[in-house]
């Protein structure tokens, strides 16, 4: 039997999807918790990989080197971190970029086109 490799991952549409009911599930918030990221990947029916990327863009370092810690497989959160805001920001320049800013404090995005449930006002 051959075995077919998943298709790559998303990452733009998983920051979408798992930002926006983070959202509407727990309103806006600077780092949310691993439990909290783990649920709604879980329903939103993405993979384990799915969740290392979730975690490096919505928890904060602490929860995402515990987790993997935890499963024995360590990966880096700076360079994750750094893919899935490339990702989610189509490749702006990332100049701007900080590994402790959170995804709330991305400079100059209209986050209503990246997260339906942002409200900005």
């Amino acid at each position: 039997m051959k075995l077919i490799a998943p298709p790559p991952l998303d990452k733009r549409a998983l920051g979408k999807a798992v930002g926006d009911e983070l959202l509407k599930r727990h309103g806006k918030q600077r780092h949310y918790s691993f439990q909290r990221i783990a649920d709604v990947v879980d329903l939103l029916g993405f993979g384990a990989d799915a969740l290392s990327w979730a975690l490096a863009l919505f928890a904060s370092p602490e929860d995402f080197e515990a987790y993997h810690a935890t499963i024995g497989q360590p990966r880096d959160y700076g360079s994750m971190k750094s893919e899935i805001f490339d990702a989610m920001t189509e490749g702006a320049s990332l100049d701007w970029f900080d590994i402790d800013m959170s995804w709330l404090e991305w400079p100059d995005f209209d986050f209503g086109s990246l997260f339906d449930f942002f409200d900005i006002g």
